[in-house]
């Protein structure tokens, strides 16, 4: 069972997106800001990161940014979850390292096609 760390900072979908992953059958932690997150990402070394951008403590580009200069964890998927819509902003998540960018809201069917993508290819590297 993959486990998938979520670090968003509106509690209430920090908890939805965890309820929906493990009804899915992925094993999920919340993480409330960046710094958090980080910090879990060191200590439980998910298979997958999701993150928002706009947070308080550090942003989700600085998730992405100490996620990548730590060896142990720098290979971990990360997908940005955003209410950042226009396509810079994309393009600047993707063009940071990100392996998807979803905008708010996304649907439950584009965020676990995310997820298996980034998980999928995960295994191919492997």
């Amino acid at each position: 069972m993959s486990l998938i760390l979520v670090i968003e900072d509106q509690p209430e979908l920090l908890d939805d997106i965890v309820d929906q992953l493990r009804f899915e059958g992925y094993n999920a932690i919340g993480a409330a800001n960046g710094r958090i997150g980080v910090e879990m990402a060191r200590q439980h070394l998910p298979d997958l990161v999701l993150s928002d951008i706009m947070m308080p403590e550090l942003d989700g580009f600085g998730v992405l940014s100490e996620l990548r200069a730590d060896p142990s964890i720098a290979a971990i998927p990360f997908i940005f979850l955003s209410a950042r819509a226009e396509p810079n902003d994309r393009r600047k998540g993707l063009e940071a390292g990100a392996d998807a960018y979803l905008t708010k809201p996304f649907t439950q069917v584009d965020l676990l096609a995310a997820i298996d993508k980034a998980l999928s290819n995960r295994c191919l590297d492997e």
